[in-house]
């Protein structure tokens, strides 16, 4: 979504011109498939991560255009809400010590926006949702003050023609309605990129799917919304409700909602392109000048500007991305699962995890996706957002017998995927240092079942238990976690509790 896109209204016959650059679109997405016109494997991956903005107080702050003014690079820039940045990591070859170079990038880079958001009385903080966050937070006046999510909110809330309605019941049970999108803004995640030939694109995004359930169970972060304890991981049931653009009769139908798991494996990243186009009507029917099919006749390599706006306005949790770069197309695998922080040895940590675990079930000769249906992926997905650390998932046996097992996440991750993952890192040429270092994050939150979700909600209980009340000890939480956050040791080794 980070195209620019200018406001004014659309009339029916930018609709219609829309759909038909869409399915040229399409076409031209084919042919340079067929035609074997893809960039060479080269390794690549990116890393986004959204961040907070809040107060000494560890209150939100509305002040993103101001921070971002004093930042003054293009690696941050506007999210959705007031209270929201998002930095980009320029993309890296994956080997060596990359991830000792990430978390030297990203020390240096959200430090330095930190310092910046001081000289306001803001600061950032990296955490799935803002535990302080309010409803009164999420509001059309404080959605930031850029087009393209002007007119997002408004073609959202025209489709879907009412108020949305967030009913997530977890620990406690929060119903309420907004007026906006900016509820979705709440959520603020890391986004991990990894480019993949056209080939490899359906193992990987198979591998990524199986995986999902297993990154959250490790990397929940998101326990807190409006003042309620919530999912371990609350992120993907807000997300799907914020973005909704179903009145509850198309639910009823079965339409598709636009934030989704999916529904079946792939054998070619064109299905997932040809899914969007065919289920999603268009939020933002902006055409660009190119015609595709006309840019493909002449030899060149069309940028499908058409098919990138609509593709990044359905909310796959590991989404199909279509790019140029240096006069060549690409496709990447976009990891869109993981909440921010807590640390940048977490973050790094979970990025570790995720791109050694996709390349070894990738490499197998019988893959998992192969021993387990689809639905079982999305259930150990929805399992792990709400329990997280503690949550069961059905895994392939070993061996002959086959079928599936329902395992705690702890020991899933422990006996198999850490091994599995360690594997992939080798096969991507990264230093067994790095490997060592990074996997072993992962390995002692499963051995003392802490990660960021349960260091908030030990920390929040204890804070009631001393006295105070609800939103004091929301706040006194959010302050200490980003006192731990800012000195940088991964969260299994923070200290539960204000002090």
């Amino acid at each position: 979504m980070g195209e620019k896109v200018v406001a004014g209204g659309f009339d029916l016959s930018d609709r219609q011109r829309y759909r038909r650059k869409l399915h040229e679109c399409l076409e031209g997405l084919e042919r340079l498939l067929a035609e074997k016109r893809f960039d060479r494997p080269k390794n690549m991956m990116g890393l986004e991560i959204e961040l907070n903005l809040a107060g000494s107080d560890g209150l939100p702050r509305m002040v993103n255009a101001q921070v971002l003014e004093r930042i003054a690079s293009s690696d941050f820039q506007t999210e959705l809400g007031m209270f929201n940045l998002e930095v980009n990591v320029l993309p890296h070859r994956l080997g060596g010590r990359v991830f000792d170079q990430l978390t030297e990038e990203l020390s240096a880079g959200l430090g330095y926006a930190h310092r910046q958001a001081a000289e306001i009385d803001a600061g950032v903080v990296m955490v799935g949702i803002l535990p302080t966050l309010t409803q009164d937070d999420v509001v059309a006046a404080n959605l930031s003050a850029v087009d393209r999510y002007s007119l997002l909110n408004e073609q959202i809330l025209m489709l879907r023609g009412e108020d949305f309605t967030l009913d997530i019941d977890g620990v406690e049970h929060l119903t309420c309605t907004s007026g906006s999108i900016v509820a979705e803004a709440a959520c603020t995640s890391v986004q991990l990129h990894l480019q993949v030939t056209p080939s490899r694109f359906p193992d990987l995004w198979n591998a990524a799917q199986c995986v999902a359930a297993a990154q959250i169970a490790v990397g929940a972060n998101s326990p807190f919304l409006f003042g309620r304890e919530l999912w371990r991981e609350s992120r993907p049931p807000l997300f799907t409700q914020a973005t909704d653009t179903r009145p509850p009769e198309l639910q009823a139908q079965g339409v598709r909602p636009r934030t989704w798991f999916g529904e079946r494996w792939v054998d070619s990243a064109y299905e997932l392109f040809a899914e969007n186009v065919r289920f999603f009507p268009a939020l933002l029917p902006i055409c660009d000048e190119e015609e595709p099919l006309a840019v493909l006749a002449d030899g060149g390599i069309p940028s499908l500007q058409e098919l990138v706006l609509h593709n990044g306005t359905v909310y796959r949790w590991n989404r199909p991305v279509y790019g140029v770069a240096d006069g060549a197309p690409h496709l990447r695998v976009e990891n869109r699962v993981l909440p921010a922080g807590p640390t940048v040895a977490d973050v790094v940590a979970n990025a570790a995890f995720y791109y050694g675990l996709v390349r070894t079930l990738a490499d197998e000769a019988r893959p998992v996706w192969t021993r387990m249906p689809f639905a079982e992926a999305e259930a150990n997905f929805d399992a792990a957002c709400r329990y997280g650390i503690d949550a069961r998932l059905r895994w392939p046996r070993k061996g002959r017998a086959g079928g599936l097992a329902s395992v705690p996440a702890v020991r899933l991750v422990l006996d198999e995927l850490l091994p599995m993952a360690a594997a992939g890192l080798d096969a991507w040429g990264i230093e067994p240092a790095d490997r060592d270092h990074y996997l072993g994050i992962i390995e002692e939150r499963c051995r003392r079942r802490v990660n960021g979700a349960t260091w908030q909600v030990d920390t929040y209980r204890a804070a009631l238990d001393s006295g105070l009340d609800r939103p004091a000890a929301l706040a006194a939480t959010t302050r200490r976690y980003t006192e731990l956050m800012h000195k940088g040791d991964p969260v299994h080794t923070w200290p539960t509790g204000l002090r």
